[in-house]
């Protein structure tokens, strides 16, 4: 092993939340480490928003965020805001454009965002070190030692940002939470977020011939336990896949999701499609219904929908049932596609154990936990990015 060097922070991991933090610390005048275990900085950042990097949501506030506290995340992320990180990227005359639901994404490609990030660690003189995966992290004397299979480097602080268990491709491994545990910190066990949804042996057999079909819905998650409240409801697009259920919303309520409870999809937000069947010259037949609910979805998932659901007779009550069943399909999901699938990994490291000024442990001074590797998960839509900025620059002040 080689002679230990010294720093004044050591930064574990070169994602989007590592990259930051060594950055602005390091442009406060200390001696910063960036230690990455593979063979690039950013690699998740790079195949973020389909390769354009959705690096931030205007509309981003706490009510966006899954934590065990909810209150953790306010103030990081009111000290630091989604218009902060634009005037970054406005700086390097990185082209952007806003897609839908205020999500911004670069008009050229994640790189730029990646390039960014580098430049910046090299304006503040981070010493970035690839190829070095971390062993473990001790306590030496008033300092911190950094075990890897390389050599060991000394701190007088850590910086855990080496993200969650999400895409285990590009090495996403669980050292973080071993790091938490090893000085005492409790861990709210880890989930695959915004993941597709799997169906039952018998759902797939209904439904997954018609892959690729989509349409918009409002997404619910119907919780078993009294103590779960449900989730909020989503509208965006769902779309049919061969294994269940992908696209925006099925995405967001994954987070929400729970094995064995039902997600609820309102498969004609705001239309009462079968009304006209109501009146008096109406025919109130299948061929009928089946043009209307084609108004709405796709004529193949209109059709086996209809065939799922087919009223026995076409009184008012029967039409009536069927135009709410419309507004509440329920599915059980057999699962999810689980962390090779995932965008984020929910749960982490419990916030209760950090300070949320500084990201530091509580118990333990100079040790401190940003970006997805703790208790906090965002929506699908930029807000884990800026969630990386706000908890990087939160622990970068304190630094």
């Amino acid at each position: 092993m080689s002679t230990t060097s010294t720093y004044d922070c050591i930064v574990l991991g070169a994602g989007a939340a590592g990259m930051f933090c060594a950055a602005l610390t390091g442009a406060r005048g200390r001696r910063v480490l960036l230690l990455e275990a593979g063979e690039r900085a950013g690699r998740k950042i790079l195949i973020s928003g389909g390769g354009r990097c959705n690096f931030t949501n205007l509309h981003a506030s706490p009510a966006n965020y899954i934590s065990q506290n909810l209150h953790f995340a306010k103030s990081a992320l009111a000290r630091y805001t989604p218009h902060h990180f634009i005037e970054l990227v406005e700086r390097y005359k990185i082209a952007y454009h806003e897609k839908t639901l205020g999500q911004l994404f670069c008009d050229g490609s994640a790189q730029q965002i990646i390039s960014l990030l580098e430049s910046e660690c090299r304006n503040a003189k981070v010493h970035t070190q690839l190829h070095t995966a971390v062993q473990r992290v001790e306590t030496h004397g008033k300092s911190f030692r950094v075990i890897t299979a390389t050599g060991s480097y000394e701190a007088g602080s850590v910086v855990v940002a080496t993200g969650g268990l999400s895409i285990p491709k590009l090495g996403a491994t669980g050292v973080g939470y071993d790091i938490a545990r090893s000085f005492g910190l409790h861990i709210v066990e880890p989930r695959a977020a915004l993941v597709p949804f799997t169906f039952s042996e018998q759902d797939r057999q209904h439904w997954c011939d018609l892959s690729g079909l989509s349409a918009e819905v409002i997404a619910t998650a119907q919780p078993k336990k009294r103590q779960r409240t449900q989730s909020p409801a989503f509208r965006e697009k769902m779309l049919l896949t061969h294994r269940g259920l992908s696209g925006p919303v099925a995405l967001q309520i994954s987070s929400y999701w729970q094995p064995g409870e039902a997600v609820c999809f309102d498969l004609a937000p705001g239309r009462r499609i079968f009304e006209p069947l109501l009146a008096a010259t109406a025919h109130r037949d299948e061929a009928t219904a089946l043009a209307l609910l084609r108004t709405v979805l796709p004529h193949r998932l209109a059709e086996r929908w209809l065939g799922s659901h087919l009223p026995q007779n076409w009184k008012n009550t029967s039409i009536a049932a069927l135009e709410e069943a419309l507004h509440a399909w329920s599915v059980v999901p057999a699962g999810t596609e689980g962390f090779a699938k995932a965008e984020v990994t929910a749960g982490g490291v419990d916030t209760a154990d950090l300070d949320s000024n500084t990201m530091q442990a509580k118990l333990v001074p100079g040790l401190t936990f940003i970006g997805e590797v703790a208790d906090v998960t965002g929506w699908l839509g930029g807000y884990n990015f800026q969630w990386a900025w706000a908890s990087a620059h939160a622990a970068a002040e304190a630094l």
